[in-house]
């Protein structure tokens, strides 16, 4: 397995959803490759500080101002491209 192959993989890795024979593939590659066990744990911190974004909103006391959610909202829009 390569690195950029591992990205293939990285979900359902983190998740515990790799088939077994696929599984010991991206292992090996993760004990010979410090990029990709640093990229792994990258991604778990990323997941793991998504939740707690997401717990953190739950609780939060208030609505959320009108124009955050509309620049939010605006923001994830995918741009369009209108030169043709």
């Amino acid at each position: 397995m390569k690195c950029r192959e591992c990205d293939e993989f990285l979900a359902d890795y983190v998740s515990g959803e790799l088939a077994a024979d696929v599984l010991a593939t991206f292992e090996l590659h993760l004990s010979r490759c410090r990029n990709c066990r640093t990229y792994v744990e990258q991604y778990r911190l990323t997941i793991a500080a998504g939740k707690t974004a997401c717990e953190a909103a739950k609780e939060a006391k208030g609505d959320m101002p009108e124009e955050l959610i509309q620049a939010i909202l605006a923001a994830a829009r995918p741009v369009r491209d209108h030169s043709s």
